[in-house]
Formats: C-alpha cells, structure tokens, sequence
C-alpha cells in the first residue's frame, strides 16, 4: 500500500492516523495489528462484520460480466463525472468497491490521484487487490479513513453511509453515486421475474444523504446489451436476483443498460452563487461490449 494512502489510514480501533507497514500487517502508533492478505488487502475491520458481502459465486459472474465489457460505458461515465468533481487533492475512495474495476478506471484518468477500495467481501478484496489498494472494511460500521482524507468517494450500486462519507470528504470534496434506473436490465425484469428497481429509490438516496449531501449534477447513461444465454446467467447471478432466477428460464437477450450517475457536494458547502444543478443525459450505442 503506498504512502499515500497509509497516511490517511485511521486505526479502527483507537482512531490513531497514519499507519506504518511491514511484510505481514500494517500498525497504528498505538500498536494495533491489522493483517495483509496474502492477496494483497489488508483488514481494517475489529471483529465480525454481521455480513460478508458478495459470494465467491457472484463475485466470479461480475468479472465474468465486466471483464467482457459490458459495463464500460458505466466507468467512462464515472471517469467522466469524476475528472469534473475531483478538487485535486485527497484519496480516491470506493466504498463498496467490489473487484476495484470502477475504481481503477477512476484512476487511470487522473494521473498521479491514489486510490483506496473498500468493501466486506473477501472474495471481491482478493480481485480487487490486483488492481489498486484494498482494504476490507464494512460502510456501517466506519471507514478507516481520517477526516477529511479523500476528495472523491465513489458509491457504485452499493450501500450509502452519508455520515461517514461527509467526515472522510474534504470540504471541497465530491460525493458519486451510481443507482440503476427504473429500465435498467427491465427485459430480464420482465421475462424472468427479477427484482425490480425500487421506484422510491431517488427519494431514498436523498434521505440518507440529507444533512451531510445535496445533488448538485446528475447524468444518465445508457445502453442497449445483446448477450448470449452464458451472459444472461452472469448478470443475473452478479447481482440482488441471484436467488431469484431459474437456470433453465435463462437464454440469449437483448436489454437495457441504464444507470444514473449524482454528483453530490458537502451540504455545509456554499454553492456559488453563479452555479447550478445540472442533469445531463447520454445515449450510449453498442461498441463491443460494456460494465
């Protein structure tokens, strides 16, 4: 891990900053040990977490599913959003990071920014450790982050702190959240009885952003996915619906890749008065695979 990101560490333990690391662990100055995997991430969590995050199983469909580039639209959104939100300083934070492949995308746009990717999956840790640094930790439970130690936290389909993602911010930092949107994937929705996006969904964002958040830009992106059977199985099984499809109902599609990308800013932050909410829309077309 480099220097960059251990000096914004903060134990999870006694709060202490800027931790040292060795070969097998990394230690706070009040002595605390948090171990390396040998894959790569460290654990920043103090005992059990009450759940584990993604399966190895659905861990495997999201890089069998991402790796084929079906998703790619979704990281060059975010590259987009982020080059305009990032203040130029402070980590890069993915909070539910999964195999790190958002991230990364993130980072190989701003050159010389660091990056950290957090999240409770082990399986998803040891992939995503290939790419940038991982630590595992859990959103509701604290991040092991000082205040005010990243300048861009992304949030990618996974759960929302907003507490903690404002004590980790600087105050000129940004806050992005990708949501799917109503349509997103709706043919499987439909076809196979998957679970459907929660129409409240907007309206819940924003409650548990209320207070230490406002929206200040949006942008949809979108696509059409023609996948075979073998992809159908992968998206499915990478998501909420893994549980709820039937293998044998499983076969070749055309769907609709839609997700909303929000760009929120410190609600104690004084918007310009010449700046305004923005919401921009993008059409994507089929180039060879995307996500």
């Amino acid at each position: 891990m480099n220097a960059s990101v251990l000096a914004r560490l903060r134990c999870p333990v006694c709060a202490a900053v800027s931790l040292s690391q060795d070969a097998q662990a990394l230690r706070c100055p009040a002595g605390h040990s948090f171990d390396v995997a040998r894959q790569g991430y460290v654990n920043l969590t103090t005992g059990r977490t009450p759940h584990v995050g993604d399966t190895a199983e659905m861990v495997a469909a999201r890089e069998d599913f991402l790796g084929a580039g079906h998703y790619d639209f979704v990281v060059d959104a975010l590259a987009r959003a982020a080059r305009t939100a990032y203040p130029g300083a402070g980590l890069i934070v993915d909070a539910g990071a999964g195999t790190g492949r958002h991230l990364a995308g993130v980072l190989a746009c701003l050159p010389g920014a660091a990056g950290l990717a957090l999240d409770v999956s082990k399986p998803a840790l040891r992939r995503a450790a290939r790419r940038v640094p991982a630590a595992l930790a859990d959103t509701w439970q604290g991040l092991p982050l000082a205040d005010g130690a990243a300048g861009l936290v992304l949030n990618v389909f996974a759960p929302r702190n907003g507490a903690e993602f404002r004590r980790v911010l600087r105050p000129d930092g940004r806050l992005l959240v990708v949501t799917p949107e109503p349509d997103h994937l709706g043919e499987l929705v439909a076809t196979l009885g998957l679970l459907r996006v929660d129409p409240d969904k907007p309206e819940k964002i924003a409650r548990s952003l209320g207070g230490h958040f406002t929206e200040i830009a949006t942008e949809t992106a979108r696509r059409p996915l023609t996948l075979t059977a073998a992809e159908v199985a992968a998206v499915i099984g990478m998501g909420p619906s893994a549980w709820h499809a039937h293998a044998d109902a499983v076969r070749g599609a055309t769907v609709t890749a839609a997700v909303r990308i929000g760009t929120w800013q410190p609600s104690d932050r004084q918007i310009h008065p010449g700046s305004r909410q923005t919401d921009r829309s993008i059409s994507s077309q089929p180039t060879g695979g995307s996500w």
